[in-house]
């Protein structure tokens, strides 16, 4: 069977056995309940998936490509693109005196245009913005004879006239439909993503930061990901899902369970039970569904339902595409960390820090997480560092998070790098590890570099 069966099947099969021994526990029935979702929770302790800071989520969110016209940025004094459905609109008017040119009328979807003195038209939809009409940039570019490029790398939208193209680097997309986020739409483009490459000696390894959940849209890769993963004679991932078994699932509930007699509401305060109780109503579920658990399985729960919502999978993530391929070659797979040490750091968190937490997912739920998710799927699309930097450095603002997620687990990581280096084997390794470990002063790129290693970007 396939990986990505077995791993979209692991959870129903687990439920199935919890409910075949465990029928006469209640509390464990409620529990059999969440097992299926185990895989996907496990997945989302990326640090691309869980407790994101909402100054970092909506400067992403919010992060609109610049425009630019043969070669000269567009900046706008009283009005500004907008993003709305992942697709940039420009503020029709204010855009074309920008270059010179001047709006006639718009009667209908029809748009017409007086440029260098010659009237224009073009058809397309319009939407209106406090009382500015905006259209799209496809829409815009048709209207004024322009051709359409998109610089991932560097988020800029330019339109240029005849058959001149902008600067294209690897990795960047052109979207025939005007979407500034332009692998999101289609699997005709790949996108950069975060891959860098060291060497020490004979022996390679290849690093690249990881989407835990993604979608199809993610793929094909680009090329250089599959040539490295060629040449490779080891995958490294941070755990192998796989080879999670009956006994992991069973630590997870273990730690994820009062045993004590209390429950959820003698742990939190009650106006956050009372969010929660509200947040699973509106998910379909009753309000004391999560009674049994701890805050932090709670937050995570709400953080994969949300996921789902959003289209992106564990199934389609960059870890599991890597492990299935490695399950087709045969490839040897290490760990660098273990389900064990995942689970007992992330429900090692304070009572205070894991209903920070909880609270952090209740307000994001909805819209507003799903369009981050959506926001962060582009990030990795574009390759965008500082985005990701930004992202990265808002996981430090709590001192025992940051300790946890980041600074103990990069340095443990470095250590399993730099002894893949030093074998002396002439092996190459190809690791795959949440994106979100690599940059900023504690980052595994800023580490590997502090011991003498040159890192290079792919």
């Amino acid at each position: 069977m396939k990986l990505r069966n077995r791993i979209a099947n692991f959870g129903t099969d687990a439920k199935q056995r919890m409910n075949e021994s465990d029928r006469s526990q209640s509390s464990k029935q409620n529990a059999s309940k969440w097992i299926s979702i185990w895989t996907a929770l496990f997945l989302t302790i990326s640090l691309l998936t869980t407790n994101i800071q909402a100054n970092a989520a909506t400067s992403i969110v919010s992060s609109t490509p610049s425009l630019h016209i043969d070669g000269q940025q567009i900046r706008y004094t009283k009005v500004a693109p907008v993003m709305q459905q992942q697709t940039t609109l420009v503020p029709l008017r204010a855009t074309l005196e920008a270059m010179g040119a001047k709006l006639v009328q718009v009667s209908g979807k029809t748009i017409t245009a007086s440029i260098h003195g010659k009237r224009v038209q073009a058809s397309g939809s319009l939407t209106m913005v406090d009382g500015v009409t905006y259209v799209p940039v496809r829409t815009f570019a048709e209207l004024t004879g322009h051709t359409v490029t998109w610089n991932s790398a560097k988020r800029i939208i330019t339109l240029s006239s005849g058959t001149a193209t902008a600067e294209r680097p690897t990795g960047s997309n052109t979207s025939p439909s005007g979407n500034a986020l332009a692998g999101s739409e289609t699997n005709t483009s790949t996108g950069r993503g975060f891959l860098w490459e060291v060497k020490h000696g004979d022996n390679t390894v290849y690093l690249v930061g990881s989407m835990h959940i993604a979608d199809k849209s993610f793929y094909p890769l680009r090329k250089e990901y599959e040539e490295a993963f060629q040449q490779s004679d080891v995958l490294g991932v941070e755990v192998d899902i796989s080879k999670v078994t009956e006994a992991d699932q069973q630590l997870s509930l273990k730690l994820g369970m009062y045993e004590d007699g209390s429950k959820l509401q003698d742990h939190i305060a009650p106006e956050t039970y009372a969010k929660l109780g509200k947040v699973l109503e509106q998910n379909g579920m009753k309000p004391d569904a999560l009674d049994a658990f701890k805050p932090w399985f709670a937050e995570l729960t709400l953080a994969t339902l949300d996921a789902a919502k959003s289209g992106y999978e564990a199934t389609e993530g960059i870890d599991l595409h890597f492990l299935q391929k490695a399950a087709e070659r045969k490839l040897p797979v290490t760990e660098l960390e273990t389900f064990d040490s995942q689970m007992k750091m992330i429900s090692g968190f304070s009572e205070e820090l894991q209903e920070k937490n909880l609270n952090t997912a209740i307000d994001q739920m909805g819209k507003s997480q799903q369009e981050t998710l959506k926001a962060m799927a582009e990030m990795w699309k574009s390759g965008n560092d500082e985005q990701l930097l930004e992202l990265t450095n808002s996981m430090g603002i709590e001192p025992e998070y940051k300790k946890a997620m980041l600074t103990d687990r990069n340095i443990h990581m470095v250590d399993k790098i730099d002894g893949y280096l030093q074998q002396g084997d002439g092996k190459t390794y190809f690791i795959v590890i949440g994106a979100g470990h690599y940059l900023g002063q504690d980052g595994i790129v800023q580490l590997l570099q502090n011991k003498g290693y040159t890192v290079k970007r792919k």
